[in-house]
């Protein structure tokens, strides 16, 4: 009985959904065409998270139900936005994997998306102040943070020491791209190189002895 009304309730916003559409095309709607859509994309979210709340099994349907909800406020707020527009989006697609990881702390893998897309919020924030090279910068230095924190989640499999090696190949090629744009490569080599050539003598010695 619960899946009848689940196909009933997607037939019916189907059916909804393409009245809208032949309403939009012959301009019927008029200025209350972007409210029709807020109201309609926010009770799409708020029914998927519904059907969260009712069983949270469902923890798929939070995903679309955020999503919905960000799409909702970037139509309602519109131009007032300008390039937070893509911030907002972007960061209620990733607020969703969050609410997850934190529902369901065994979902560790939810930590990845989530702090994909709020690294993407980010540079979609800082696209129109930072030159193109420290944007991909920053991008490379959010996943390496991303990859970083997923260190440090706690699974029913222990430690995931492996997220350390992307953490750490794209914390370099963050920094490199963010001193390259600042022209402060010609400076990291040498001293990547004293870092590395004194920690090896360290080593050495403390071996030796």
């Amino acid at each position: 009985m619960r899946n009848s009304r689940g196909y009933i309730g997607l037939g019916v916003l189907l059916i909804v959904l393409g009245v809208l559409f032949l309403l939009q095309n012959f301009g019927i709607l008029g200025g209350l065409e972007n409210l029709v859509w807020v109201m309609l994309f926010g009770l799409g979210g708020l029914a998927f998270l519904r059907v969260f709340v009712t069983n949270n099994e469902h923890w798929w349907a939070i995903i679309p139900g955020f999503t919905l909800l960000g799409l909702a406020a970037l139509i309602g707020l519109g131009d007032r936005l300008g390039a937070l527009g893509g911030v907002l989006f972007l960061g209620a697609i990733g607020l969703s994997f969050w609410v997850i990881y934190i529902l369901k702390r065994d979902f560790w893998w939810a930590v990845i998306p989530g702090g994909t897309l709020f690294t993407l919020a980010l540079v979609a924030g800082l696209s129109e102040a930072l030159p193109g090279v420290e944007v991909g910068g920053v991008f490379f230095l959010g996943l390496a943070a991303t990859f970083g924190l997923l260190y440090f989640v706690p699974t029913p499999g222990g430690r995931l020491s492996w997220a350390l090696i992307p953490a750490g190949v794209l914390g370099i090629m963050g920094v490199l791209l963010v001193a390259a744009a600042g022209n402060l490569i010609g400076w990291i080599w040498p001293a990547a190189l004293i870092l590395s050539g004194g920690y090896l003598v360290f080593r050495t010695l403390l071996h030796a002895r």
